[in-house]
């Protein structure tokens, strides 16, 4: 048997090499996930590195006069590589297709179409269809809908574990809350603040340098009023230091900013010069999930001379896809401080948690929940 090792960065990938080399009678002999090491043992990169072979019986030279050995040779593949074959010539022939899902075998369908609804990253599919792959040849076993949920699971917190989840740290006094308009950032503000007085009992006050919108204002102040907590409104950099020593004796201070089109860098770079980023502060991006993920990339790009450690997203009440979340997340080595799903404040409000966000993303797919 004429035997290869083959290594590229996806399992469709590594088909094609196969398929281009040994045709599609190609015998797929053992298979495993490799990584490179990164930079200081960070950033390691991923590789599918697959052994395969095809039988070379045909272009052998036997002797007419011992039958036997003709008989033996000609018979050489195994019936357990005769099964192998079978199970494993649909993956060669199915790289003639273009379909994300037909690359893998037919019982990772409906967790593939499931994470392509959820619109997931087509490389963060083929990442996890990968590892079930991979773990399946590798152990000669079936894995159903549990077990590929459960390692789904297990294979995007490998991505995500490294990043910070979870809520306001509460030992940083001003808490800058940076979004676009529309994202519903005001009245996140004032779910914050509300768990901040009713769960760890501290005293808050607002600034709000949003002008632009006297709604906002008004809001605000309602809420301020509710929470029996001070507010003030500034126009200018000398206003913001006034009202930061007017809040001294306070334990933390939201300050929410001006909902602008941040797509456009004049607004970025106005924001930049009004708002405080000593150390002694705490900054989130708010997005909503209903927006298109290229608009809210547009957005993220343009606030990368801030310090943003973590996102917050609204409106996952107005969505059924919240892939979006996990691709961002991955893509800018961010991470998730809240999540929001209705107006209610404070209820509707969410801190952050790894294994709970992976049970949204697979919810509707019957898997067992593991802690």
């Amino acid at each position: 048997m004429k035997m290869k090792k083959y290594t590229a960065t996806t399992m469709p990938e590594v088909m094609k090499l196969i398929r281009k080399e040994l045709g599609e009678d190609a015998v797929i002999l053992n298979s495993k996930v490799v990584y490179s090491k990164g930079f200081l043992g960070l950033f390691k990169k991923k590789s599918i590195e697959v052994l395969a072979g095809m039988d070379s019986y045909d272009t052998t030279i036997v002797p007419k006069e011992n039958p036997s050995i003709q008989s033996f040779q000609t018979s050489n593949a195994t019936d357990e590589i005769k099964k192998e074959l079978e199970d494993l010539k649909h993956m060669v022939k199915s790289i003639q297709r273009s379909p994300l899902d037909e690359n893998y075998p037919p019982e990772f369908g409906a967790l593939i179409q499931h994470l392509k609804e959820q619109e997931l990253a087509d490389e963060l599919i083929t990442t996890v269809s990968d590892e079930l792959f991979v773990h399946m040849k590798s152990n000669n076993e079936k894995l159903g809908m549990d077990e590929q949920c459960n390692r789904t699971k297990k294979c995007l917190s490998s991505l995500l574990e490294q990043l910070p989840i979870g809520g306001m740290s509460f030992n940083k006094k001003y808490i800058n809350v940076l979004g676009p308009t529309g994202v519903g950032k005001t009245t996140t503000i004032a779910k914050m603040a509300a768990r901040a007085v009713l769960e760890k009992k501290k005293k808050v006050g607002f600034i709000t340098t949003d002008t632009y919108r006297i709604a906002a204002i008004e809001q605000l102040k309602t809420y301020a009023g509710l929470l029996q907590a001070p507010i003030e409104i500034v126009y200018s950099e000398r206003d913001l230091q006034d009202a930061m020593e007017k809040y001294q004796s306070l334990d933390i201070v939201f300050i929410d900013t001006a909902g602008r089109n941040y797509k456009e860098i004049k607004f970025v770079e106005d924001l930049q010069k009004l708002i405080n980023l000593e150390e002694d502060t705490e900054t989130f991006l708010v997005l909503s999930t209903t927006s298109k993920q290229k608009d809210m990339e547009v957005i993220i790009e343009q606030f990368t001379d801030f310090p943003i450690e973590k996102f917050i997203f609204t409106k996952l009440d107005e969505t059924n896809s919240i892939g979006s979340i996990i691709n961002l997340m991955v893509k800018y080595k961010k991470g998730l401080a809240y999540y929001t799903d209705g107006q209610e404040v404070p209820e509707d409000i969410v801190e952050a948690n790894l294994n709970e966000l992976l049970n949204l993303l697979l919810k509707g797919i019957r898997y067992e929940r593991s802690s």
